[in-house]
């Protein structure tokens, strides 16, 4: 076994919304409405949402660890795709490198979502299962959010 192994995962997951394509993209572009349901309540968030633009998250973990999650942006069609690289890093060690696409289409009067992600987990920092589980929190937060705002186009 190498002294520091990398691991790989794939995932995706599917959710439906009761909003359009229109306000799900928004809930990813606009930056309070993103920090709503992406970041948690004791965290730092930043976004500049275009090509090229990064986004920055960063709070402590259950054991008090400095947990900094930053992503560029690097395709972006409205109302349709997001692809961004990221990396998670705990403390100034680097846990996750990825890949992520989201891509989002019309489905019954509101929206599918279809996020992607591939991932190269290092030193076992993080464990694929969680960064699975976690982005589905976060899609689950989404569609609160989405519902707590009502179902707009």
């Amino acid at each position: 076994m190498s002294e520091h192994p990398a691991a790989h995962s794939t995932f995706s997951l599917e959710r439906s919304y009761p909003s359009g394509p229109a306000r799900v993209f928004a809930a990813w572009a606009e930056p309070a409405a993103k920090a709503q349901w992406f970041a948690g309540p004791d965290s730092e968030h930043r976004l500049d949402f275009r090509i090229g633009g990064h986004e920055v998250t960063r709070g402590a973990s259950s054991d008090g660890q400095v947990m900094t999650f930053e992503s560029t942006y690097h395709d972006i069609v409205p109302s349709a795709r997001i692809v961004y690289s990221s990396t998670l890093s705990v403390g100034d060690k680097v846990a996750t490198v990825s890949l992520t696409t989201v891509e989002i289409s019309p489905a019954g009067g509101g929206s599918r979502l279809v996020l992607t992600e591939q991932g190269t987990y290092l030193d076992g920092l993080e464990d694929p299962r969680w960064r699975e589980q976690g982005t589905s929190d976060q899609l689950d937060a989404l569609g609160a959010d989405l519902n707590k705002s009502g179902a707009r186009p």
